[in-house]
């Protein structure tokens, strides 16, 4: 048993380790297989103890059916301490007539489990399920007490997973306050876990809200982020996303930065990186940094320096050996990415565009 406590806590800093302390408890229990999730009423992350089990799992999550079922909110609002039966949450009349048995646990061989909801300090519940065969019955009391053995190792774990989580986002926004950029970190719900001093004072652009929400005060601009934030895991979506913000008085772009892959484990609720950076270099920039702030194509990014160059469009035309319907075609898709109604309007945040970590020259 303390080889496994000693596994627990080393699962606060290597989050990869916790399928393995699932298929300990899962051992313990006698069960079939384990999950974990974590949850603030969607599935924000989870877990498996096997491989098999989280291809089984994975249609439930991520549709959102385990967080809806009356068994995993019975869960919750019990709010006792260690592993439990379902028993205590259930008269086998209702286990019967319980969707959550009737149609995913029981044609699955299963419809016992021995459970438990750890309630961690950034407001979201970890929920750990050890699921048994139905013709096994629940798992007796000698075998709920070896588990509630570790209970309390694997709550503190939890804690000290999500406060290092919270401590990563605050250190992360204040490195880039130290390099001059106003930022703040997102959750997968737009919840502001983080922010530097810089973005906080951009009271014109940014607007805070109740409950650590934001908002831009550019309607358009807040539209895209909020998407940017609703994709943020999805691969299929661009790396980063820039967009203009603007006010009466000024105009920055905003650079939505997914957090993904190793930079997300099970207890991280950080979803994205929200910076900020002013309009004032005072020469067009490279085909390459418009590309990259407003996803353009290379044919678009090029003939979007041009512009800001300079140029018109019979030259960029001439220049690349095309027809000027098809530049004007490119100009108002160009446009339409950068989220301008005027081509003059492009032109002028381009000549003052500066990128992250630019620096006047004094």
């Amino acid at each position: 048993m303390s080889r496994l406590v000693d596994r627990i806590y080393e699962c606060a800093f290597v989050p990869e380790l916790w399928p393995e302390i699932l298929a300990e408890l899962v051992h313990i229990d006698g069960a079939l297989s384990g999950w974990l999730c974590i949850s603030n009423g969607n599935v924000i992350r989870w877990s498996a103890s096997s491989q098999e089990a989280r291809n089984d799992l994975r249609p439930l999550m991520e549709s959102g059916w385990i967080t809806r079922s009356e068994r995993f909110n019975r869960l919750l609002r019990a709010k006792q301490t260690g592993f439990i039966p379902d028993s205590i949450l259930y008269t086998p009349e209702e286990m019967r007539n319980d969707p959550a048995y009737r149609d995913m646990l029981y044609p699955r061989g299963m419809g016992w489990a021995s459970a438990t909801a750890i309630a961690l300090p950034t407001g979201d519940d970890m929920v750990i399920a050890l699921e048994r065969a139905y013709d096994q019955g629940s798992a007796p009391p000698a075998v709920l007490e070896s588990l509630n053995e570790v209970h309390s190792h694997l709550a503190r774990a939890s804690f000290v997973a999500a406060r290092m989580q919270l401590e990563r986002a605050r250190a992360a926004s204040e490195a880039l306050a130290m390099l001059g950029i106003p930022a703040l970190v997102l959750s997968e719900s737009g919840k502001v876990l983080a922010a530097n001093q810089l973005i906080e004072a951009l009271s014109g652009l940014v607007l805070w809200r109740m409950n650590d929400r934001i908002a831009l005060s550019d309607v358009r601009a807040d539209a895209l982020l909020r998407d940017a934030i609703a994709t943020a895991d999805r691969d299929d979506t661009p790396s980063v996303r820039s967009f203009p913000v603007r006010n009466v008085s000024s105009t920055m772009i905003a650079h939505v930065v997914p957090i993904r892959g190793s930079a997300r484990d099970t207890f991280s609720r950080c979803a994205a990186l929200l910076m900020l950076t002013p309009v004032t270099r005072p020469e067009a920039p490279s085909v390459d940094l418009i590309r990259s702030l407003f996803d353009l194509t290379p044919t678009e990014a090029r003939i979007a320096r041009g512009l800001a160059a300079g140029q018109t469009v019979k030259a960029i035309a001439t220049e690349s050996g095309t027809s000027t319907n098809t530049v004007r075609w490119h100009v108002k898709v160009v446009m339409s990415k950068m989220g301008y109604n005027r081509q003059s309007d492009v032109v002028a945040l381009l000549n003052g565009l500066q990128p992250p970590g630019y620096a006047n020259d004094p």
